[in-house]
């Protein structure tokens, strides 16, 4: 009589429906799902070995290629991690998994609804810091944005953006016909750039600042400083949004995103 693996798993799967979800997934969403609820309920505890590719083949009635979707799909997630030689291991959820958006850091209020108003555009000379963090020598011209999100009518965000200039390409003409925060940080709609890099601080507003958000000089508010890239890594754009700090809330999600969204990712 042989004797089982340490690592093999030695608990009954909760009973599964194999069936395409009504919503019409693919069925490796709702293979992902299941095995992603299994993992952050605990069932298969924080570095244990998930079942086999074979006996996920058997248990779902798949291919394996719709096993090894699934899987991929997870370890994107930060629910498992494979290990070559050994198989695929739950990990625990942590804090250090969450992910913000930029959408997300004030909240209910910014939606659709809130507006931009740009309050001017500008030709300036960069001076040292702007030359640092566009990489340009001090003294070239970029363009200096300063807009104002609203709402209901009420400063709520303030936003000063360098862009750097070049007039053979439309990208400051493209920036300036956002009324909305939805197409401002929708990069599919607004054609913004397409990677950066983004830095969360407390700070306190100069004069400038506190007049645009109607709030006394040196109040505290919450600073999102970014660095907009093209896809090669050279910087476009560097700026930071302002946001009033009984406006400011950062909320995220752990654990396995529902089959809807994630299918939207794909």
């Amino acid at each position: 009589m042989g004797t089982r693996p340490v690592d093999e798993p030695d608990r009954v799967a909760p009973p599964v429906k194999h069936k395409r979800p009504e919503n019409g997934a693919p069925v490796y969403l709702q293979i992902a799902q299941t095995l992603g609820e299994r993992v952050t309920s605990g069932f298969y505890p924080e570095g244990g070995l998930l079942p086999s590719g074979t006996q996920l083949c058997e248990e779902f009635g798949v291919s394996p290629m719709t096993v090894r979707r699934a899987l991929t799909m997870l370890q994107d997630q930060g629910l498992v991690v494979g290990k070559k030689g050994r198989g695929t291991f739950a990990r625990s959820l942590s804090f250090s998994d969450s992910a913000f958006r930029l959408d997300s850091l004030a909240g209910d209020w910014l939606d659709a609804s809130s507006e931009i108003r740009l309050l001017s555009a500008s030709m300036t000379e960069a001076d040292d810091k702007v030359a640092l963090m566009l990489g340009m020598p001090p003294g070239e011209f970029v363009v200096l944005l300063r807009r104002l999100v609203l709402k209901n009518g009420s400063p709520a965000m303030y936003h000063r953006e360098y862009i750097v200039y070049d007039p053979r390409r439309p990208l400051v003409e493209s920036q300036l016909h956002f009324t909305s925060m939805d197409s401002f940080l929708d990069s599919g709609e607004a054609q913004r750039f397409p990677q950066g890099e983004l830095t969360l601080t407390a700070v306190t507003l100069d004069a400038e600042s506190a007049e645009a958000l109607q709030e006394p000089e040196g109040a505290l508010a919450m600073c999102l400083e970014h660095v907009f890239q093209e896809s090669d890594g050279t910087p476009v754009s560097w700026g930071w949004f302002l946001v009033k700090t009984q406006l400011f809330r950062l909320t995220t999600r752990l654990g396995p995103r529902p089959a809807d969204d994630a299918s939207g990712n794909l």
